[in-house]
């Protein structure tokens, strides 16, 4: 598989994801589902709607911490989504991409931003069976991830302009939902005579 072949640039960006946090978030939303239909069918809506919100900030807890953390790259630069902050840095601010625990990027600032999703270094794969066996099939995936990004970077270096961003903001969507749901607790422990 060649450079080109792996990195698609800006028309087909990759998003760097691990498979376990597509299934936690499918398995917790399945689970508020019938958490929250049971107790509507048997406390009625008024009552599910005041234990909703301890159920939802589960939820949420579950896709902030697993799901929305990601890395995404594409032909203009490399996109950190850590839990309630993202870092956009465009390829000419980059000086080295390297895995410890996580990714990290470092750039000119300078400053290393380390990425809580996308590839992580878990334990070394096993050795082959047999002697001569496919060393490519047994690296582990976030090497081959590592190398996806590290060849995306070295393709776009050269005609990256160096004066690109590097931009840090919160991630609003989820800072909105959260401040939702912390009301609606504060609300359901009122109606509830939980505070008094």
């Amino acid at each position: 598989m060649t450079r080109d072949e792996r990195f698609r640039g800006a028309d087909h960006p990759r998003v760097f994801r691990a498979p376990s946090s597509i299934i936690g978030l499918i398995v917790g939303a399945l689970l508020a589902v019938v958490l929250l239909g049971d107790a509507a069918l048997r406390a009625g809506v008024a009552e599910m709607l005041l234990l909703a919100p301890w159920i939802l900030l589960a939820l949420w807890a579950v896709y902030a911490l697993l799901f929305a953390p990601h890395v995404r790259i594409d032909a203009d630069g490399i996109r950190i989504h850590n839990p309630l902050r993202v870092v956009e840095i465009a390829w000419g601010r980059v000086t080295d991409i390297d895995m410890r625990w996580q990714l990290e990027v470092r750039t000119d600032e300078p400053r290393t931003y380390k990425a809580f999703g996308g590839p992580v270094a878990g334990r070394p794969g096993r050795p082959p069976l047999r002697s001569g066996g496919d060393r490519a099939r047994r690296e582990p995936p976030a090497i081959r991830d590592l190398t996806v990004i590290q060849d995306a970077w070295e393709s776009a270096r050269a005609t990256a302009p160096t004066d690109g961003a590097v931009r840090r903001f919160w991630d609003i969507p989820s800072a909105i939902s959260l401040l939702v749901l912390v009301v609606w607790v504060i609300i359901a422990l009122f109606i509830s005579g939980g505070v008094r």
